[in-house]
């Protein structure tokens, strides 16, 4: 059964020098401020659309390549997944680079990369991604 997710901003003022909140609706479980200058040069106590993409990234790889990595017979102790989403003012959003670490006992590096790199094709976040350059660095700890 689908499930659909809901969020919400409330913008106030232009772009150069306004401000918003977005709320995790379906959830209820935050709301974040944001702002043009978080996006454009970085606020600290600010979010942007693409830390939030990053965080929908990240996510949604470590489902995938959890459950790749336990269909193959070797379930992760743990992953750690950080997605670094780049966002250029003057071209939009350019990419994400998936940056993981995994503790996997019994799986061979070349397998392990091979599952790695099936789960960075086949994340549904990554396929919506699929304009951009998706770069993976992955490494067993």
């Amino acid at each position: 059964m689908p499930v659909t997710s809901e969020a919400t901003t409330l913008w106030f003022g232009d772009l150069l020098s306004g401000t918003g909140t977005t709320s995790l609706d379906s959830s209820d479980a935050a709301e974040f401020p944001v702002s043009w200058a978080a996006r454009s040069v970085g606020t600290s106590g600010m979010t942007n659309p693409e830390e939030l993409i990053g965080a929908a990234h990240s996510a949604c790889y470590s489902m995938a390549f959890s459950n790749g990595l336990a269909t193959n017979g070797t379930p992760p102790e743990s992953l750690q997944v950080t997605a670094a989403v780049t966002f250029d003012p003057a071209h939009g959003i350019t990419g994400s680079h998936l940056l993981v670490s995994a503790k996997v006992a019994g799986l061979s590096e070349e397998d392990f990369q091979r599952l790695a790199e099936e789960a960075k094709s086949n994340c549904p976040v990554s396929l919506a991604l699929a304009g951009v350059a998706i770069t993976l660095e992955a490494s067993l700890a």
